[in-house]
């Protein structure tokens, strides 16, 4: 899904790259937090093109197989990179979660983009040492890359059964705008 802003294609873009989160699953996808992103973007009249290649249950290891084809597509001086809860809810290691994250920020910044990370957290059935390994995964990626972080995309209401959908993982239509107001601090900065 690809939005530009005003009568011309914008000669900046937003490249998000994430799974089902950033990719509205269950809902319109004109509703979707990435959809308002493009919104707001208009509001505040920042030169920027969106182009939202997030895939619903994607993994971080699908995520590096296609991060090369997208940056080529898109160009992005802006890249979100919102993958890694398929990975935690898989079980999957977490060291080679951090090494696909990793390399997708490399490919990213070598490509000329400025990154943000965006973190996940994970249900407390998963047990105490995977689930806080998973939480602090991001911060050490965005450490170690010395890109930007944002900590948990659902902070604020991912304990608010109300703001998901029947599968109590999917952020409703109603939780979209919280999600955006959660991105958008963490993305400012990066909007040159």
């Amino acid at each position: 899904m690809f939005w530009a802003l005003g009568a011309g294609a914008a000669e900046k873009s937003i490249l998000v790259f994430g799974d089902s989160l950033s990719a509205a699953y269950g809902i319109a996808q004109s509703g979707g937090w990435v959809a308002l992103l493009v919104e707001r973007l208009k509001r505040e009249r920042r030169d920027y093109s969106v182009a939202n290649a997030s895939i619903s249950g994607e993994t971080s290891a699908g995520g590096l197989a296609r991060i090369d084809a997208a940056l080529a597509r898109h160009r992005p001086a802006v890249v979100i990179v919102e993958l890694g809860a398929n990975d935690g809810l898989r079980g999957l290691p977490l060291g080679q979660m951090k090494a696909n994250l990793g390399t997708i920020i490399e490919h990213a910044k070598k490509s000329g983009a400025r990154v943000l990370l965006v973190g996940m957290q994970l249900p407390p059935n998963y047990g105490p040492e995977y689930t806080s390994a998973f939480q602090n995964a991001f911060g050490e990626v965005a450490k170690r890359y010395k890109v930007a972080l944002l900590p948990f995309l659902l902070a604020g209401f991912a304990e608010k059964p109300e703001y998901f959908q029947a599968d109590r993982m999917h952020p409703t239509a109603e939780a979209q705008p919280l999600i955006l107001e959660r991105v958008w601090p963490a993305l400012r900065p990066l909007l040159k």
